[in-house]
């Protein structure tokens, strides 16, 4: 039987329909539990000290954990404080919101633990009705202050490095973040994207129906801001340009969308209801259930030093690890031709293998491909073979399988 592989190299033209033909997915996720007397991690992000810091609302505490998954807790000295937001700032420290709880006493305050454990509190002053604000997201501003949401408060706020803090009216809700335009970039509660500059002059762009709990926010590496939609359904991933055009994708699993970051390997990454995803720039979706099914509330995500996808998860409290690999694997037959469409993207050096059936193997070295570069592979003359599972995956040097992506195919004709 003559057998013709042809590698073509061509353009894709995804679009929002195409969610994934996978019938299975992998991801190398490893988790390293937490002691149960710190409970509920909510954000991570990477230090200037090659670690990750990351925040532990019920445990009252701000956490460290190194690459190689030691980890550190320091204990906040004031009671129900419920950290959540945290980024390092640009004096060398990490900064963090204090949301505290609703019905008690708590919170409302700015942190700042240097990477040593010495840890300052600056009281926002928006306090409505006496409670808190409930500061969530804070991010570094291009002008060298730290801005913070207050969902409770109304506002937008303003911390220098030595405690000045300014607000600004404003409906901030979880996220917020620097975009490429110097402007602040932020999630409104119900339906609305909002823009703030560095003077406090605000913007609200209106969403499509679909986005009816938005979460998070983060830059991409196509120019514009990608965020998640906590409610699952339509919608559940967002992207808007600078100038307020938006693009809605939607996932294959319920549980809504997160976190979100945008990865070494050039793609959007953001954590499900179960595991993680990843999207490209032309808004292919790809979604990895995390192995142990224990994962069932991740929250925050980044990258850290080692070019990994670091992510908590708040109960059972985890923070976990994935590599920055996919495959964007679609498989289908017609005029007996299997034809294989590929979005592959990996931040390192790989193994990449393909396997179709009995008697159809591929395995080849390849370098870093960012951002994820799609193409298609056909078998020409496939022989009759009925129901046919094609497999690939990408694996290091020492074997192990990093990502892996699997569908079925009918190839009877």
């Amino acid at each position: 039987m003559e057998r013709i592989f042809v590698l073509a190299c061509v353009v894709l033209a995804y679009t929002v329909a195409i969610v994934c033909a996978q019938t299975g997915t992998f991801s190398n996720i490893v988790e390293y539990d937490l002691a149960s007397d710190y409970r509920e991690p909510f954000s991570i992000t990477a230090g200037p000290d090659g670690a990750l810091w990351f925040t532990l609302g019920d445990g009252n505490a701000i956490g460290r954990i190194t690459t190689s998954g030691a980890i550190i807790v320091y204990p906040l000295p004031s009671p129900n404080s419920n950290p959540a937001g945290i980024t390092a700032g640009p004096d060398g420290a990490m900064w963090f919101v204090e949301e505290g709880f609703y019905s008690v006493s708590g919170g409302n305050k700015v942190g700042r633990i240097t990477t040593s454990g010495v840890i300052s509190e600056f009281p926002i002053p928006t306090a409505p009705g006496g409670q808190t604000s409930a500061p969530k997201g804070i991010t570094a501003g291009p002008d060298g202050a730290l801005w913070f949401t207050e969902f409770l408060g109304h506002k937008i706020g303003r911390i220098t490095t030595a405690g000045v803090i300014t607000e600004y009216p404003a409906l901030g809700w979880y996220g917020i973040t620097t975009g490429p335009d110097g402007a602040l970039w932020f999630t409104e509660p119900i339906n609305a994207i909002g823009r703030i500059t560095t003077t406090g002059v605000v913007s609200q762009y209106a969403l499509p129906t679909t986005f009816d709990f938005l979460a998070l926010i983060a830059p991409g590496p196509d120019g514009a801001l990608w965020f998640t939609n906590i409610t699952s359904g339509a919608g559940a991933i967002g992207r808007i340009t600078t100038t307020g055009t938006v693009s809605q994708y939607a996932l294959s699993t319920s549980g809504g969308s997160w976190g979100i970051t945008a990865g070494p390997d050039g793609a959007m990454w953001f954590t499900d209801g179960t595991g993680i995803g990843r999207v490209t720039t032309s808004g292919l979706v790809t979604q990895y259930p995390a192995p142990s099914g224990t994962l069932n509330n991740p929250f925050g995500m980044t990258v850290g030093p080692d070019g990994g996808l670091w992510f908590v998860n708040e109960n059972p409290g985890v923070i976990a690890r994935a590599p920055a690999c996919g495959l964007g694997l679609a498989a289908s037959f017609a005029n007996h031709t299997l034809t294989m469409d590929f979005a592959l993207g990996t931040d390192r050096p790989a193994i990449w293998g393909i396997s179709a059936g009995k008697g159809f193997s591929l395995r080849r070295p390849i370098r870093a491909i960012s951002p994820p570069h799609p193409f298609t592979l056909k078998w020409r003359h496939y022989p009759n073979r009925g129901m046919v599972e094609v497999k690939s995956s990408l694996s290091d040097d020492a074997g192990k399988v990093q990502c892996s992506e699997w569908t079925t195919v009918d190839a009877a004709q």
